[in-house]
């Protein structure tokens, strides 16, 4: 007792001490309080460092700007999506509670699941409701949820979707709605005015502007091909969101982004908005898109093993039967450099001819064989039903692959992606790096930090190169090896939910 006693002496002690020396800091201190608290005076500013009379332009400006977000704003609206996945519970801690934190749970005496949310965004398009939003925002979801700028919500219904074009069409049943218009992209040129509206991070009717700083032509050689490209800042939740011009209409809807962190950095993509109208149509016309088809797997014509003074044109390797390409008799080897007269530059450039032009119809195709120019007479058919689709690109274009007749040692050795250590993408895989439901391709299991490619992280998964579509590792070894080492490579790249793009430039 004795020594509780002292113990309890010693710690009120301590503590009046501490008192005492807490008192004299404030007295004696650097900091003072006065006992008595007294207003202190102050004057702010009555005038602005420039009257408006001087800068009208910019006045003026900003008016406009005001008014053009007050007018689009009404037709851009969130998406949000859920989708219930079955798990089994095991005792103990869950091992996805790291990757799912934010899920909520669903519990019954038999079984138990998640529900992840996301947030993207759409914009109405027509007086009925119906809304235009990116396939990868709405694939595979059990619930789609719809969020108007005056804060209602509602369930949309999913009318259709392309993968390939990464375009969905929603529809929502609420009067009153008004729409946007869908403005001519072909007229749309470098240095135009853009806003990007959309919801990034869910934070709702969020715009930013920029211009048009790229935009790809029908013969571009740029892996861009078709899109639209400016430095509207657009980011995670932006993905089927409107890119709006100085008249309120819809020039392109929000896709990608070229970004090393993952964020906007100024370098952002859109899908024209010729191609949205072809979609909204098509899928409200005839349920489906309607793909033109001439029939090849191709290749372009690669610098090191030049076919034409100029290395344009597209390569045929393989022609399907029966397709508009066995029709006009083409052969491997083949190369198109003409189609009804406008040149064709790259696989981009065929893929949006065979687009656009009217099925049934008679074209004309201008093909280099052994060196000598030929003429051959084709009709353009709907794409199959059962076609291969591991034979085309995302956007319908013609795959390239590998001859395996011109892989070499010097081939594998000048790999350009011979640095970057992949593995196959498993759904658990998927899981565990949350990435969207559609997502495809290799993932990344390593870098060799000697590369000079600091932007691709282990876990990146690698969806296409060159706008080749990934499906597994042998795809990928195939087509890496078939690329050429002096020029750069473009990957397309998904880190969790944010598609981008990643260009690797020759050493």
């Amino acid at each position: 007792m004795k020594n509780l006693a002292k113990f309890l002496l010693f710690v009120l002690l301590l503590s009046a001490g501490i008192s005492l020396l807490y008192d004299y800091r404030l007295k004696h201190g650097g900091l003072k309080i006065s006992s008595v608290r007294r207003p202190e005076k102050y004057t702010l500013a009555s005038q602005p460092s420039v009257d408006a009379k001087q800068v009208p332009s910019l006045e003026a400006l900003s008016r406009e700007r005001r008014e053009l977000v007050k007018s689009v704003i009404p037709a851009v609206v969130a998406v949000k999506t859920s989708k219930r996945i079955g798990i089994r519970r095991d005792y103990g801690v869950d091992p996805f509670d790291f990757f799912f934190g934010n899920s909520r749970r669903f519990r019954s005496p038999r079984d138990e699941a998640r529900v992840q949310n996301s947030l993207g965004s759409g914009v109405i398009v027509t007086k009925e409701g119906h809304i235009i939003t990116n396939t990868h925002v709405v694939n595979q979801v059990d619930e789609i949820e719809v969020q108007l700028s005056d804060g209602r919500t509602t369930k949309a219904r999913l009318v259709g979707a392309d993968e390939q074009l990464d375009l969905a069409v929603l529809k929502i049943d609420v009067p009153g709605v008004t729409p946007l218009k869908l403005a001519d992209s072909d007229t749309v040129q470098p240095g135009d005015s853009v806003l990007a509206v959309g919801n990034p991070f869910g934070l709702q009717e969020t715009v930013t502007d920029g211009i048009i700083s790229w935009k790809g032509q029908p013969n571009s050689t740029d892996f861009r091909g078709d899109l639209l490209q400016t430095n509207a800042a657009i980011n995670p939740g932006n993905s089927g969101g409107p890119l709006i011009n100085v008249r309120g209409e819809v020039v392109g809807i929000n896709e990608q982004i070229v970004s090393r962190s993952g964020g906007s950095e100024g370098i952002g993509f859109a899908i024209p908005s010729n191609t949205v109208r072809t979609v909204l149509e098509s899928f409200l016309k005839h349920g489906r898109i309607i793909r033109g088809y001439l029939g090849i797997t191709s290749r372009a014509v690669q610098s090191s093993q030049p076919a034409t003074t100029d290395n344009k044109g597209v390569v045929v390797e393989e022609v399907m039967p029966g397709s508009p390409a066995a029709q006009a008799q083409l052969q491997p080897g083949d190369i198109i450099r003409k189609f009804n007269g406008r040149d064709v530059n790259n696989i981009v450039a065929l893929r949006n001819m065979v687009g656009q032009a009217e099925l049934d119809k008679n074209v004309e195709l201008g093909i280099l064989r052994d060196g000598k120019p030929i003429e051959v007479t084709t009709q353009i058919k709907e794409q199959p039903q059962d076609y291969r689709t591991s034979s085309v690109s995302p956007k319908g274009a013609p795959s390239q692959s590998q001859n395996p007749a011109q892989s070499t040692d010097q081939d594998q050795i000048d790999n350009p992606l011979s640095a970057i250590d992949v593995n196959e993408l498993t759904p658990e895989i998927a899981r565990q790096l949350d990435l969207p439901n559609n997502a495809h391709g290799v993932v990344v299991t390593g870098v060799d930090p000697d590369s000079g490619m600091a932007e691709l992280q282990k876990g990146d998964v690698i969806e296409e190169i060159n706008q080749q579509p990934i499906a597994s590792v042998s795809e990928y070894k195939k087509i890496a090896a078939s690329l050429d080492p002096n020029q750069p490579q473009v990957l397309s790249v998904c880190r969790h939910r944010v598609r981008s793009f990643l260009v690797l430039r020759p050493q």
